[in-house]
């Protein structure tokens, strides 16, 4: 996959089949249109053997752009995990716009001729279900149906996925991870919810316990953290898949007063520290809860260590 950060470098291709839009978390209705995309890509028209897919997505996430929500708004994906997942999908070509005030200003005509056919060269234009772009979300699919034909391209929107009856969605899906509805979440994606980052000292009062921990410090603040609780997990490192029990949460028998991000890693012992890993989240157990005391607590970490295995079969 070509990459490129703007769209001054992009040269626009014989066939350029377009979408674009945040694609935070490349869930199961962004993948319905990804699919798609390459169909029609593949497919080519009468005077081209095939085109090319070409990926318009914006970073910063343009919510955090026109409402100041910089803080408030957690994303499913980083911007290198959406690159990841956009490559892993088949996706030609991505381009990345800098999301700015000064472009969120662009009216849904500006957007199109500026960028979709000058810069793109976009010969079919391909939209998920209540797509809206330009300023103020002003542009929709029955506005490009009526000036397609002006632009030299066709469109096409695509109906929205749904699981179960449920229209899937970026916002259901972090409403789900922070009510502890992993079930719902993994759904809806398509694969489990992972988070990468570098390993850091803690208090190191899982050694004492017979439960050495590795604490996690995610990669971008903008990353969204699931429910406190414990969970069963999948941990990459270095290219290997280990089992794991995961904890979020404020340690509350211990007396913790910030929140945490900790994995104990199966039948694993060497010294990490300063390194990276990504951690899958594939089942919720329970939520945190406070004990009476350090025995209590052990006890209850070896039973969630048995079910974690029993669930991960390791």
């Amino acid at each position: 996959m070509k990459i490129y950060h703007g769209t001054d470098t992009f040269q626009p291709i014989p066939y350029a089949v377009v979408t674009s839009g945040t694609f935070d978390g490349v869930h199961l209705g962004h993948q319905k249109i990804l699919d798609r995309l390459t169909e029609i890509a593949r497919r080519g028209d009468a005077s081209n053997s095939g085109g090319e897919t070409v990926v318009l997505t914006f970073w910063p996430h343009p919510r955090t752009v026109v409402s100041n929500d910089s803080q408030g708004l957690k994303l499913l994906s980083t911007l290198e995990e959406k690159t990841e997942l956009l490559a892993a999908a088949g996706v030609d070509n991505l381009v990345v716009i800098p999301f700015t005030r000064s472009f969120s200003e662009l009216t849904s005509a500006e957007f199109i001729q500026q960028i979709l056919v000058e810069k793109m060269g976009t010969k079919k234009l391909v939209i998920g279900y209540d797509h809206h772009f330009g300023r103020n979300r002003e542009g929709s699919f029955e506005y490009l149906q009526q000036h397609a034909n002006e632009y030299g391209f066709e469109i096409e929107e695509i109906p929205r996925q749904d699981v179960e009856d449920v229209g899937v969605s970026s916002s259901k899906i972090r409403t789900a991870l922070l009510e502890g509805d992993l079930k719902t979440a993994t759904k809806f994606l398509g694969r489990p919810y992972s988070l990468s980052g570098t390993i850091v000292k803690g208090q190191q009062l899982g050694r004492t316990i017979g439960f050495p921990t590795a604490n996690i410090q995610v990669d971008d603040p903008s990353k969204l953290i699931p429910s406190n609780g414990i969970y069963a997990a999948e941990v990459i490192y270095k290219g290997q898949k280990l089992g794991g029990a995961m904890s979020i949460g404020t340690r509350p028998t211990v007396g913790g007063t910030h929140r945490t991000i900790e994995v104990y890693i199966f039948d694993f012992s060497q010294e990490i520290y300063g390194e990276h890993l990504t951690v899958q989240f594939i089942e919720y157990l329970r939520p945190e809860l406070k004990f009476e005391g350090l025995a209590a607590l052990v006890d209850q970490m070896q039973l969630d260590v048995e079910r974690c295995r029993q669930i991960l079969k390791m």
